[in-house]
């Protein structure tokens, strides 16, 4: 496959994209990440999503630690060309580090944020720390 559909993208200047995961039978939004240029191309060539971390400054296969990988069903580029969609079937239910099924499970409450989903897994038992 050639790689000019990469071409189409608009890169932000540190040459990333940010990009949503969404369960795709359900519709929950479950994480936002960034991609660059390789974890996009290797994220369609393997069909499991792979980020760029800002935080670690390296390619990041989404359950490299957890296991709870994300096989892609559908990657989509918005209207504007510089938002990615992945929709995924979340392996173990469970996409947040928190060991919640998304990464948004506060919610803003009379001022304040409150967890409003459960923890499906201890975090402990899912990142273990050699």
């Amino acid at each position: 496959m050639s790689a000019s559909w990469l071409d189409e993208i608009r890169w932000t200047e540190d040459g990333l994209a940010p990009v949503i995961a969404q369960q795709a039978d359900t519709g929950t939004v479950l994480m936002f990440a960034w991609m660059n240029r390789e974890s996009l191309a290797l994220t369609a060539a393997e069909g499991y999503a792979v980020y760029w971390s800002r935080s670690r400054g390296r390619l990041w296969r989404k359950g490299e630690e957890s296991g709870h990988r994300q096989k892609v069903i559908g990657l989509f580029l918005d209207c504007d060309e510089d938002v990615i969609l992945l929709k995924v079937e979340q392996e173990g239910g469970i996409a947040c580090h928190t060991g919640r099924e998304s990464c948004f499970y506060r919610k803003l409450v009379d001022g304040q944020w409150q967890a409003v989903d459960p923890v499906l897994k201890d975090p402990a038992t899912i990142y273990k720390k050699s």
